[in-house]
């Protein structure tokens, strides 16, 4: 692979990020004025996965032959795409002005591949070990077409995601039980969540007498059943409405009769309130 001159690119969150050579990746990129407006649990999935995310425009691209191209079908081809970096959105190292990377792209009725060049792309992506230069998309949809609104987008995850107070991943559910109270149809329900370094996230659902159960979610020991639900198309919405199962596993409920009733209604308030994982259609 041709080596580059490097340059210095500051990680700048609100402002300004790299895999490459291995792994399949494909996706055409739509005109920025016939692209939907981006879903915010689809950018979560790049942001998360991506040590590396890149605002850069495609320099050149090169058909691999059918050798470098193996498990592809007839209908794909390999490119191997350079691009000019403009302005790095994550990642902690300098990067080279220009980077090199593969991407598998669906060939038309005639055979040819879709044309990148000028194109301007984001690139959630990690570096190639000891490959200065090189890097790996995500996935195989980790180039999107640039956009305002999916630059914008992507940026606030990357400051919710590098935020001191970033909530967990949820990995399911550890244990439930209601709790009822003095008077009939008062109670709480309690559910603790599992994440995956093993900070609290517990949801509290409260009835009282004659109101409409009000559910909270607390991310330390602390509850503060006051506390408003997360709003939609944010960091901790996105870490449970994309997470958590969709009904209320038997496995983790710790009351029976009456009150595991209730606490099931009650956990399946929740999730009609934070409503679907939209991710949308791909862009």
């Amino acid at each position: 692979m041709p080596k580059f001159p490097k340059i210095a690119l500051t990680v700048a969150i609100v402002g300004l990020s790299a895999p490459s050579t291995v792994a399949a990746q494909h996706a055409p990129i739509a005109a920025e004025s016939a692209a939907p407006a981006p879903a915010y649990a689809d950018y979560a999935d790049l942001v998360v996965a991506a040590p590396v995310i890149v605002d850069a425009t495609i320099r050149s691209t090169v058909r691999l032959k059918p050798t470098d191209s193996a498990g592809l079908p007839p209908s794909m081809a390999r490119l191997y795409v350079e691009a000019d970096v403009s302005a790095l959105i994550r990642g902690t190292d300098a990067m080279p002005a220009r980077l090199g990377y593969t991407l598998d792209v669906p060939l038309d009725a005639h055979g040819r591949a879709p044309q990148y060049r000028k194109s301007r792309v984001l690139l959630f992506a990690r570096a190639v070990p000891d490959q200065v230069g090189q890097i790996q998309l995500i996935r195989p949809d980790a180039q999107r077409g640039w956009s305002a609104a999916g630059d914008a987008l992507t940026r606030r995850i990357v400051r919710e995601t590098l935020a001191p107070d970033a909530p967990p991943t949820v990995t399911g559910i550890a244990n439930a039980f209601h709790t009822p109270g003095d008077l009939p149809g008062s109670g709480e329900t309690q559910i603790f969540l599992s994440t995956a370094d093993n900070r609290p996230i517990s949801l509290t659902i409260e009835r009282k007498a004659g109101e409409a159960p009000r559910w909270s979610v607390a991310l330390s020991e602390v509850v503060d059943a006051a506390a408003p639900p997360p709003p939609r198309d944010t960091l901790l919405w996105y870490r449970l409405a994309c997470s958590l199962p969709a009904t209320l596993p038997d496995a983790v409920l710790h009351s029976s009769g009456d009150d595991a009733t209730v606490a099931r209604e009650d956990y399946a308030l929740v999730i009609t309130a934070l409503g679907a994982c939209d991710r949308g259609r791909r862009s």
